[in-house]
């Protein structure tokens, strides 16, 4: 996976959005956090690994990925508000020994010791873990990136629908 593609497709993203909204001089941390907090409850949810009082089984995987790749969408861009350089990440990709709802909850915590903090390890903690949580959730690099690239576009097309 291109991380350093990714970072640029979403630095010419939030840009195309800010203009389109006038939101220029807006400092957007704080909204983008809480964005990315409630796409990993939409992505939670789709999985359906803390249900334990349904049989339901979880949604396929092209729905998880599409919600896995909304969260991508927020981490990149939150790296981006805090002038993050691609250069200055070392993403480490070991396998998790945590299960699917422990690396939720870790993630979640993540996000907000970052949130506060705003440094470079602990966002990158984030990245690891939703990382991580993509690879539990039976998603390749591969897939991560196709899905972001895919998903990037609908994101154009809905900005110029007025979405």
């Amino acid at each position: 996976m291109s991380l350093e593609k990714l970072f640029e497709m979403q630095l010419a993203l939030d840009r195309y959005i800010e203009e389109n909204h006038q939101l220029q001089n807006e400092n957007l941390f704080d909204r983008k956090v809480l964005a990315l907090l409630v796409e990993i409850g939409e992505l939670a949810n789709e999985t359906r690994s803390f249900k334990f009082w349904s049989v339901k089984p979880s949604s396929e995987k092209k729905v998880i990925l599409e919600e896995f790749v909304d969260g991508v969408h927020f981490i990149l861009s939150l790296g981006l508000e805090c002038g993050f350089q691609i250069q200055g990440l070392k993403m480490e990709r070991e396998p998790s020994t945590q299960d699917v709802n422990e690396l939720f909850l870790k993630i979640y915590h993540a996000v907000s010791i970052f949130q506060m903090t705003k440094s470079l390890s602990d966002y990158q903690r984030v990245f690891e873990g939703y990382l991580q949580l993509g690879t539990l959730l039976g998603i390749e690099f591969e897939e991560m990136e196709q899905a972001y690239i895919e998903k990037n576009e609908v994101n154009y097309k809905r900005q110029n629908q007025n979405y």
